[in-house]
């Protein structure tokens, strides 16, 4: 994982400081489930599992849930989200290359925004492809921030551009680079993809709220800034939302997406 590890930092502010409540994680789920074709023994891994934000659904319909964090604080709200009655869960504290388990372990493997964070990818693909079985699905999934969110988090940036040469604006991509290199290297095993759009739905936050999980350093790029600018960032952002939106009352709308790809490993795969 990254040589900084600021999810300990933001555990306690991560789930809502994102846009997946809970309605729209477990529609999610369920088209997961619809098409790993799920049984009742179907086992699911998800490295990075952070918070359990994309897999706990899983984990509440009895489903058997392993996840690997470096985050020991990230995996604590987990464990406090799932008490301690779920059997069905395993976690480790850890980075996720390699994987600590026998080969042809998992019915799925799902990854959600982490390969960039993987120490050595080309190691990571090779775990996914050995703990698979044979017929078994690695998922990777990406949610694209809602527009309205993506353009305050620029102004942001514009501001914090002035104080430090270590962060620029960010663009609504459609994959990044790593996991389209992952992408290639299990095509490449004889894996089967599939694109799949699997949610669109709107997002509302005030101005304020957002403005609260920037205070917070809620989010990856906030601690790119230098500790000893921050405030002054934060000051003059205040500043401009006031002016440019005239309330912190001010309601952001836009659309956010859910997409997903699909790889199934062949059926007699090693």
């Amino acid at each position: 994982m990254g040589r900084f590890n600021y999810y300990d930092n933001i555990a306690e502010i991560y789930d809502e400081s994102r846009w997946i409540d809970d309605a729209i994680a477990s529609d999610v789920s369920n088209f997961i489930l619809k098409l790993v074709q799920a049984k009742p023994d179907t086992n699911f891994l998800e490295p990075g599992i952070g918070t359990g934000l994309n897999i706990f659904p899983f984990v509440q319909q009895g489903y058997t849930v392993t996840g690997i964090d470096i985050s020991a604080e990230m995996l604590g709200q987990l464990r406090r989200k799932a008490g301690d009655q779920a059997s069905n869960l395993t976690l480790i504290q850890g980075d996720a290359s390699p994987l600590p388990f026998p080969n042809c372990s998992f019915d799925v493997v799902l990854t959600v925004h982490m390969s960039h964070g993987v120490s050595d990818l080309k190691t990571f693909g090779a775990e996914i492809h050995r703990v698979l079985k044979p017929g078994g699905f690695y998922l990777c999934p990406q949610w694209l921030i809602p527009t309205a969110r993506l353009k305050f988090e620029n102004q942001f940036r514009a501001i914090a551009a002035n104080y430090t040469q270590k962060i620029e604006a960010s663009r609504q991509s459609k994959r990044i680079d790593c996991d389209i290199e992952l992408s290639q290297y299990l095509l490449e095993r004889g894996y089967q993809e599939h694109y799949f759009n699997v949610k669109e739905w709107e997002v509302k936050n005030s101005v304020g709220e957002l403005l609260k999980n920037f205070q917070s350093r809620a989010y990856g790029f906030c601690w790119r800034v230098e500790d000893a600018v921050f405030g002054q960032v934060m000051d003059k952002f205040h500043t401009f939302c006031v002016e440019n939106y005239g309330s912190l009352a001010t309601e952001l709308s836009s659309q956010a997406k859910y997409e997903l790809w699909s790889y199934q490993k062949p059926p007699h795969g090693n």
